[in-house]
């Protein structure tokens, strides 16, 4: 058998030596963080929630592109609610048992945080809530990344009767929130010598609102607090324009640019007003920026908003929580929540130790014909979260809330219409 020259084994030799040591130091790709989001994409609520959904792509994505989380990259784990609460809490407990979910992100109603509540505190996991809501409620395992009574519903009401009159109608969807958000504006319209003239709700997935058109044209009241959720928003300014009540002053807690965009032009008008922590109109490069990136990944056409802005917030917050805490475990990620800020579009974002819920500014929105909010801040500066208006004690509250839950078991019908 014949040998190969020095010159020619020598290099070959090379090559295998380096080859081998190129496995040996190869190390495996990290496995990625799985985090759960539990939406609607169909569905009542699916208009609105499709869009928090992006928002978190988007999060992750950035986050990704920067390394991800602890040197490992995010991989999102998408679910349909089908904007029925029984399905979103079957889910999330899927998403945690069976997909290995670290967080969960999600959920837009209250009957739907409620439903998915007892599945986290059972597997001791977490859920970034990114909505405003009743309040009422407190949980070791929620960060509530929204708007809690005394930040949204109060200071919007109060600032409702001073400026167009004490006379209001309520008009709601047929759930948790919108009922108890009306408790408090009955208790604040009582305090001011102010008057419910009446007090209103249809499901979620009603579409004629014409008998409740009707009844606002007969009450004559000076504004409509509206707490109508979902699709049921264009149903009810397209049945307030054919009446001839475009014009009457409207305050929305559930409308932002995207419902505004679907309602349409029925509710471009200076007398439509909505109340948030957060506005795309709001000026500083932060914002801009990030309204800009949101275009570029989904389209020109899409806009931000409040519930937006905190979907997107939620995962950055969960990641900075992760990274101060050296590890991805859910307990450790929550107790680590508590002690981290990062600076977002809406500006600097805390989370209150004590309540869990995020200190927040407070914006009425003046709607254009263009399907953006004017923007005015009735806040003097960020508000700490009272999710228990110190009015009345926990207990009484929670007793409330108990109360309601035992006397509208159309909330769950409602979820799952």
């Amino acid at each position: 058998m014949t040998s190969l020259p020095y010159r020619v084994l020598l290099p070959l030799l090379a090559a295998l030596a380096a080859t081998v040591i190129w496995l040996g130091l190869r190390q495996p790709a990290p496995e990625p963080v799985r985090l759960g989001v539990v939406h609607a994409l169909s569905g009542v609520m699916a208009d609105s929630e499709s869009r928090l959904v992006e928002a978190l792509q988007l999060a992750a994505e950035e986050l990704n592109a920067a390394g991800g989380v602890l040197g490992r990259p995010l991989e999102l784990v998408v679910v349909d609610s089908r904007s029925d609460a029984t399905h979103a809490a079957q889910e999330a407990e899927r998403l945690i048992r069976q997909e290995g979910v670290q967080a969960l992100f999600g959920c837009w109603t209250s009957v739907c945080r409620k439903a998915v509540l007892p599945v986290v505190e059972r597997h001791r996991s977490l859920l970034f809530y990114p909505l405003q809501y009743e309040g009422m409620e407190q949980s070791e395992h929620i960060v509530y990344l929204g708007a809690a009574p005394n930040q949204q519903i109060i200071p919007g009401a109060r600032w409702a009767m001073e400026r167009f009159g004490r006379r209001i109608y309520l008009a709601g969807s047929d759930y948790v929130f919108p009922r108890t958000a009306n408790r408090l504006i009955r208790d604040l319209a009582r305090a001011g010598d102010g008057e419910v003239v009446a007090e209103r709700y249809l499901p979620l997935a009603a579409t004629d609102f014409d008998a409740l058109v009707g009844d606002i044209r007969e009450a004559r009241p000076d504004v409509v607090l509206n707490t109508i959720n979902g699709v049921g928003n264009r149903h009810f300014f397209n049945a307030l324009a054919r009446a001839g009540l475009g014009e009457l002053p409207v305050v929305s807690f559930s409308v932002a640019e995207p419902e505004l965009r679907m309602i349409g032009e029925a509710a471009h008008h200076p007398a439509h007003h909505a109340v948030w922590g957060y506005f795309q109109s709001l000026p500083g490069e932060a914002n801009a920026r990030f309204v800009a990136r949101l275009r570029q990944r989904f389209g020109a056409d899409r806009v931000s908003s409040d519930p937006v802005v905190s979907s997107h917030t939620g995962l950055m917050l969960w990641a900075a929580a992760a990274r101060r805490a050296g590890t991805i475990d859910p307990g450790q990620v929550s107790r680590s929540v508590a002690h981290t800020s990062l600076s977002g579009p809406a500006g600097i974002v805390a989370v209150d130790s004590t309540t869990r819920h995020a200190w927040r500014r407070v914006f009425v929105g003046h709607a254009r014909p263009d399907g953006q909010f004017d923007a005015t801040e009735i806040s003097e500066t960020a508000i700490r979260p009272a999710p228990f208006p110190p009015y009345h004690s926990r207990a009484y509250w929670l007793r409330l809330v108990a109360g309601m839950a035992a006397s509208h078991p159309a909330d769950e019908r409602s979820a799952r219409q």
